[in-house]
């Protein structure tokens, strides 16, 4: 008569002990450590897929992915047969593109789909060109996340 009560205290006993175990666990998102946030793209931690740049990584805070200014700017130049320079914009038009504004309609063309292979590839973003600028845009909102002035010069 005693046995199933035991049995019953001990696995109460276990799952009180190994429960703040598991919620120190890994996620699956590759954070560890409670970590339960995950990242801005649903916990998959792959802001650059099939590029290897170091700062092409999706950002904690969840705002979006970081920027590598330099390695993308080193694509440009290398490959500066997959682009043309545009003519500037515009100072008023200028002016409207800055992060966190909507893209202005219009005035942005898509580029060569060998240079986007190899510029960084961020999910829900796409890269585009306006005027001598290269800007990334969020493809959902139409909002500009950023814009590398001078980058087809």
């Amino acid at each position: 008569m005693f046995k199933p009560r035991t049995l019953a205290v001990a696995v109460t006993c276990l799952a009180l002990v190994l429960g703040p175990v598991a919620a120190v666990a890994d996620p699956g998102n590759g954070k560890g450590q409670g970590s339960a946030k995950g990242n801005a793209q649903g916990g998959q931690g792959h802001g650059n897929q099939g590029h290897k740049d170091k700062g092409a990584d999706a950002d904690d805070s969840g705002h979006g992915p970081s920027i590598d200014r330099g390695g993308i700017l080193g694509v440009l130049g290398g490959y500066r047969d997959y682009w043309s320079p545009g003519p500037s914009l515009p100072p008023g038009i200028q002016k409207k593109l800055a992060r966190g504004k909507p893209l202005p309609p219009g005035i942005a063309k898509k580029l060569d789909g060998r240079l986007l292979g190899r510029l960084p590839h961020y999910d829900g973003y796409e890269w585009q060109q306006a005027g001598t600028d290269l800007i990334l845009v969020a493809i959902a909102s139409g909002l500009i996340y950023e814009v590398l002035e001078g980058a087809f010069d």
